[in-house]
Order: structure tokens, then C-alpha cells, then sequence
């Protein structure tokens, strides 16, 4: 949307962008395009610059006296209803996950009848997650395909990437590009599970005051390597003041917009509000090339449910974990990732030293892959900038003419000099920032 103000980079904005990988609240690359917030009606005037937004959803937090199995009858009920009427009697796309929120839908889409295609990918070399997809689609009779994702994938689909989401996300998460191509013959429509495991857990249970809850926000935001290389821009860009001073005081304000008294409900406000739309939704895009999506935890009625229900119903993912348990107990004995080896009965087993001896046996066999030549994938970002090829594209993207005089090449040399030389993990969040950057200006030129 077009904002009345000069038509220039948004210098602030974009070191946000690096430190914590999404634009915070309508910032955009330019201070005269804004994105518009959610759940809103926004007036624009006749030349079509925008005039002013009016919340037609408030995030609160008002419980009711409500009893567990009371509230897990509503959430069966509501959840239920909401995906019946979302995919209606379309044939279904539903990524799987080792995880709690897709395996909730599977749960409904099975107890409803629907025509469902599954599948699940991992990456090649790393944990099996395709494993649990599969059990979850075995249980409940779905068609199920399975993918492992290569190495270097990203180079022939980064510039389509690029394309579709604008480069308003990094580009080492989005593993659907992998596959994207097999969407159009899946199915009809997608069912997707994004935010289900902010909405159905508490962020905190301790009462915290407002610097506290400030604290604990910059903690969660801010990626590993993120400041340093914000900073690093913020210098260059002779900024004023201090990058981390204006992030502090813009998420300060931010969370002072949001009139709730309970610390949970409060952080998962933000994250709903400032989070989910600015990282979680960028890559929704990908998706909607091929077929409409659906997202059932992004229901107002559910979001409505959440604001009403009693916090402590929310701990630990306990509505979802009782909802797969009522409605197919032998989903619940599948193995939880999060908790692997344990499952929805026996998760509360992960704790030391129960969990030793898995743990203990799980690393030596990375160790052993490891001495054999063969390193345990773990992360996106090792199936991308790990290796020979892999560092030939990267250097070619990193290093072009585009990023300059918008970054300075010994800045480039810097990050990426860390990466290889210092500590790979810390800095490959500020790699590929800097790779989703070089992008943008290319879109750009």
C-alpha cells in the first residue's frame, strides 16, 4: 500500500529485517509502501495512498470459568467445524510434520471423511521425519508421499523464490520450493497447521513486568548473528542513536498497544499481531501459486476461543494432545520430534536422566556419520552453504554487483569470512540475510 512519504530505502526497517528475519509491524523495504495490519478495514484516498487502519479484532484475554473437558469438547467441536467447512468436499494437501499442529488436522480430516493427500519431507542425510509422516498417514488411511531434500536445492528455484515472496523472507526455510513443482497433481486445496503451536501453548507462565516482557521478546526475536550484522549496517548507514536503542523502543511501544494483563496471553498477542504476519504468512505465497490455501488455526473464531479459554488449558499443548487422544489414541503413540523417542503418552519422560541413554546413542551415530564423510543435516541453511557447489553459488549471489553500494564488499567479506572461518552456526542467519538482500536488489535493478 502507498504511504504520502519519500520514495527511499527504509534503512531502519531493513536492519530489523536482518536482526530478527521479518519486517516489524507495516514496515516494508520503503519508507512509502507499508503493508496492511491484520484484521483490519483501512481507508485509502483517491490517488490510493493510504489514510488510516481500524481493528476490526482485538486480541484480549478474558477467561471464563471453564472446565477442561469443557474446553476440549469446544476446541473438537470448533476445530472440526472450521476445517469441514474450509475444504468442504475438495481434495486435500496436507503436510505432514513430526509435530502436534498437523497431526491435529490429520486427526480431524480422518474423523470427517475427507479425500486427503499427505506428504512430508526431511532432509537427506538427517532425522527421518518422513518416518512420522508416514505413520501418521498409515493410522489414518491417507495417501501419502514422501520427500528427502536434496543438497543445494535452493539455487534453481532462488530467483522464482525471490519472485514470489518479494524477499520479505530469508531463503533457507521455505522447503516447500523444493517440491513445489509436485503441488499442481496433489490435490485441490491445502490444509496448513502455521501458528497452531503459538495459539495452543503459553509462552510463559510467570508473571513478568513490562521490561521483563520486553526482555523476553528481544530474546525471541532477535536470530543468532542478527545484531551483529544490524549493527553492522546501522554504522555503515550512519544511522543515529543506536540499532539496538530503536529496536527496543519500537518493540516497546508495540507491546504497550496491547491491553492485556496476563504476561502469556500478552506475548502471544504480539506474536499473532507483529510475528505471524511479518514471517509465518511471507511464505504462504509459495503455496497459493499452485492451489488456495486454508488455514484453520487462523480462524477468527478460533482466535476468538484462545482469548476466552483459561491459560492454564494451554500449557504444554494440552488441547491438542487430549483432542489426538480422544479421537485416535493410536495417533497419540507415534513418536512426538519435539520429544522423540517419547510420544503424546509418555512425553513428559524427556527429562534427565531418562533421556540420557537415546540422547547418548544419538550422538554417536552422528559422530559415526561424521568420521564415515557423511555429517548429520540438521539444519536448512547446512543443505545450502556447506560445500564446494553450494559455496560457488553463494559467493556468486553475495559478491554481485547489486549489493553494491548498498552493502560494502568489505562487509560482505566479513560475514562471510565469520561463517567459514569463526563459527557457521552463529553466522549463518547473517549469511542468509545477506543472500536474501542481494536478491532483493537484483528484483530491484
Amino acid at each position: 500500500m502507498k504511504v504520502r512519504a519519500p520514495h527511499e530505502f527504509h534503512w531502519e526497517a531493513i536492519c530489523v529485517f536482518v536482526a530478527t528475519g521479518f519486517f516489524l509491524d507495516t514496515d516494508t523495504y520503503f519508507k512509502d509502501l507499508m503493508v496492511l495490519p491484520p484484521a483490519s478495514i483501512n481507508e485509502i484516498d483517491e490517488e490510493g495512498f493510504f489514510v488510516k487502519s481500524t481493528p476490526w479484532f482485538h486480541w484480549h484475554k478474558t477467561s471464563r470459568a471453564l472446565a477442561f473437558e469443557d474446553a476440549l469438547e469446544e476446541f473438537t467441536q470448533l476445530f472440526e467445524t472450521i476445517i469441514d467447512e474450509q475444504v468442504g468436499d475438495k481434495k486435500v494437501i496436507l503436510p505432514l510434520s513430526g509435530g502436534l499442529d498437523s497431526r491435529t488436522q490429520a486427526t480431524a480430516l480422518h474423523h470427517l471423511g475427507k479425500d486427503v493427500n499427505a506428504y512430508s519431507y526431511d532432509f537427506k542425510g538427517g532425522y527421518p521425519e518422513t518416518a512420522i509422516g508416514k505413520q501418521i498417514a498409515k493410522t489414518c488411511d491417507l495417501t501419502f508421499t514422501e520427500h528427502h531434500i536434496e543438497k543445494g536445492y535452493l539455487w534453481d528455484c532462488i530467483e522464482q523464490l525471490a519472485a514470489i515472496n518479494q524477499c520479505y523472507s530469508e531463503f533457507t526455510h521455505p522447503r516447500q520450493m523444493a517440491i513445489f513443482d509436485e503441488y499442481e497433481k496433489m490435490g485441490d486445496i491445502f490444509s496448513l497447521g502455521h501458528w497452531g503451536d503459538v495459539l495452543f501453548d503459553t509462552p510463559t507462565s510467570k508473571q513478568l513486568t513490562e521490561a521483563e516482557e520486553l526482555e523476553y521478546l528481544l530474546k525471541k526475536i532477535i536470530k543468532k548473528g542478527g545484531m551483529e550484522l544490524a549493527n553492522a549496517l546501522w554504522e555503515q548507514w550512519n544511522l543515529p542513536d543506536t540499532f539496538e536503542a530503536y529496536l527496543r523502543q519500537r518493540v516497546s511501544k508495540l507491546l504497550q498497544k496491547i491491553d492485556i494483563q496476563d504476561t502469556g496471553a500478552k506475548i502471544r498477542a504480539f506474536k499473532s499481531l507483529y510475528w505471524a504476519p511479518r514471517w509465518t504468512n511471507t511464505n504462504l505465497s509459495v503455496f497459493e501459486e499452485q492451489h488456495p490455501i486454508t488455514l484453520p488455526y487462523f480462524d477468527d473464531r478460533m482466535c476468538q476461543f484462545i482469548c476466552t479459554v483459561p491459560e492454564k488449558h494451554l500449557e504444554d499443548r494440552m488441547l491438542q494432545i487430549a483432542y489426538i487422544k480422544k479421537r485416535n489414541p493410536k495417533l497419540a503413540k507415534i513418536t512426538w520430534e519435539q520429544h522423540k523417542p517419547y510420544n503424546l503418552y509418555t512425553f513428559q519422560q524427556n527429562t534427565s536422566p531418562k533421556n540420557i541413554p537415546y540422547r547418548a546413542v544419538q550422538k554417536l551415530k552422528r559422530e559415526t556419520k561424521k568420521a564415515l564423510g557423511k555429517p548429520y543435516v540438521q539444519r536448512n541453511w547446512e543443505l545450502q552453504f556447506v560445500g564446494m557447489e553450494n559455496d560457488e553459488k553463494l559467493q556468486q549471489y553475495l559478491f554481485s554487483e547489486n549489493m553494491h553500494p548498498f552493502i560494502s564488499k568489505p562487509l560482505l567479506a566479513r560475514f562471510y569470512n565469520n561463517f567459514k572461518n569463526i563459527d557457521p552456526v552463529h553466522y549463518s542467519h547473517p549469511l542468509s540475510m545477506l543472500l536474501t538482500l542481494s536478491l532483493k536488489m537484483k528484483l530491484l535493478k
